[in-house]
């Protein structure tokens, strides 16, 4: 393909980066804010990106309209967001700063952490939802447009907190004890960190394919697990990792403004955020190894942990999901999906070692009693078949030498086993039992709730028991799991169970 007519509606010079060298991110950042239709104009003279840059447009449904031989070895190629038949006769745009190179953010550590502040006692038998709520169609749009740049900070998050209010106001309805923000401002559970976090970038799935092994096959393999590629979003990590400025507690902060009960935030778990942040192909220009960046993702997170607890958030919970793949799939599948973590893994006994040092590491210090693990099989499609299934042995003992006060686990599935297998874990430990499947739209019934509750108390005591779903409701904003109205009704029907539980054995 030669030269072309059309004049570029921005344009930036990418030098020498090739698409596995952040070429893709710098794309990536300077495509975003354009309209449909607009043309991007990328200057190189890295010669594979002749190859590449086709491939990534097939792949992210963009158009490669031309090339053109410039001066020496610069190459000038024309990229249309979408289709060039899509091409308004006026294209607006803002100006767009064209960088031949990320700007890299100084890491700030702070000299000491803030102790934590009282909170409300979260008391026996509550109930909570897991994390995520589903949100309306309007907070969607607005977070796209926010990622893609064509958003105001300000307004987006003033769209959130009335988004938020919804959330809260539907939970209190259905007669929860613990509150969350139903995620509402995050577009996935673990994701959305590559947007807060400096020296890091929200890019979509499908940005990645071109650097996999072979991207055709694994784009497969996203649609057969009902993975909207295109939507879901993936943090690219470009140089050191800092927080200056907060994860989630700005979250937890408006939570606290809008409801008296008490509050849970729930954070990406460390050993997940290894597996999400370090992307070979990426991450490696800042980090020598997946063990290399763990030091700084425990760093953010303790950080982030101790600013929460002094917020007076009474708990806090971090997701842990992909435990579940490194026990249940073979030592032969390298890389999964997975609730969003792709990187490779080792063995089972490694990586489980891993995942408890990191987790001790970020909890250690910090009053227990206020923080939680979850863990669950997968929860991103309704199709219970795509989801890993097998019960807590192989993963009980490393729940034991976690430094977690509660289990936040899944066992309403018949996926998840039996729960006798949890009957070891320490007397000292509460866990929260999932008692409704998040993912049926069928409302389960109080007396079924009660069964399910009452043989997590004969195993564990009413003390250390409280009662929720096995996951949450919209782990990615773009694929609910659910309707608003069916979970408020499952939350409900947990409510009530529990107003029966609490007179058999709170008398």
């Amino acid at each position: 393909m030669t030269a072309s007519s059309h004049t570029p509606d921005a344009s930036f010079d990418g030098g020498d980066l090739d698409c596995g060298n952040g070429l893709l991110l710098l794309i990536r950042r300077h495509i975003d804010p354009l309209p449909r239709g607009a043309l991007l104009e990328i200057l190189s003279t890295e010669t594979s990106v002749q190859e590449d840059l086709p491939a990534w447009c097939r792949l992210t449904g963009n158009e490669f309209v031309s090339q053109q031989q410039r001066e020496g070895r610069q190459r000038a190629y024309l990229v249309c967001k979408g289709a060039l038949a899509e091409r308004p006769a006026a294209v607006p745009t803002r100006p767009i700063p064209s960088k031949a190179a990320q700007t890299i953010v100084p890491v700030h550590i702070p000299d000491r952490l803030p102790a934590p502040a009282p909170a409300p006692m979260i008391a026996p038998l509550s109930v909570m939802g897991i994390g995520s709520w589903p949100r309306p169609r309007w907070l969607i749009r607005a977070l796209h447009e926010r990622l893609e740049g064509r958003l105001p900070e300000s307004e987006f998050e003033a769209t959130a907190d009335d988004a938020v209010r919804l959330a809260v106001d539907a939970q209190l309805r259905a007669g929860v004890d613990v509150v969350t923000d139903g995620e509402q401002r995050r577009d996935s559970y673990a994701s959305f960190v590559g947007g807060r976090l400096d020296n890091c970038q929200l890019i979509p799935l499908t940005d990645l394919l071109p650097l996999v092994d072979d991207p055709e096959t694994f784009a497969a393999e996203l649609r057969a697990l009902d993975v909207p590629a295109g939507e879901v979003r993936h943090p690219a990590v470009f140089g050191p990792l800092g927080r200056s400025r907060s994860i989630a507690l700005h979250e937890a902060q408006f939570l606290k403004t809008v409801t008296h009960h008490p509050v849970k935030v729930a954070l990406p778990g460390p050993y997940l955020l290894s597996r999400t942040l370090w992307m070979e192909c990426i991450s490696d220009n800042a980090y020598e190894s997946r063990e290399h960046i763990a030091v700084d993702i425990v760093r953010v997170l303790r950080e982030e942990l101790a600013d929460l607890l002094a917020a007076g958030v009474a708990l806090v919970q971090f997701d842990e999901p992909v435990l579940s793949e490194v026990v249940y799939t073979g030592p032969k599948q390298r890389r999964s999906f997975m609730c969003g973590a792709l990187s490779e893994k080792g063995d089972s006994a490694t990586e489980l070692a891993f995942a408890r040092d990191l987790v001790n590491a970020v909890t250690a210090g910090f009053p227990t009693e206020r923080i939680a693990l979850h863990m669950c099989r997968g929860n991103w499609t309704p199709d219970e078949s795509t989801c890993l299934a097998g019960d807590y042995a192989p993963l009980a003992a490393t729940f034991r030498e976690m430094n977690v006060g509660t289990y936040m686990l899944e066992l309403c599935t018949p996926r998840a086993g039996e729960i006798d297998v949890l009957r070891a874990l320490p007397e000292d430990r509460r866990v929260g039992v999932g008692v409704v499947n998040q993912k049926y739209a069928r409302i389960e019934s109080p007396d079924e709730i009660l069964a399910k509750a009452e043989a997590a108390i004969r195993v564990f005591g009413p003390a250390r028991v409280l009662l929720n779903p096995d996951c949450g409701f919209a782990t990615f904003a773009d694929n609910p799991l659910a309707s608003a109205d069916i979970a408020e009704r499952k939350l409900q029907a947990i409510a009530t169970a529990a107003r029966t539980l609490r007179d058999r054995y709170q008398r």
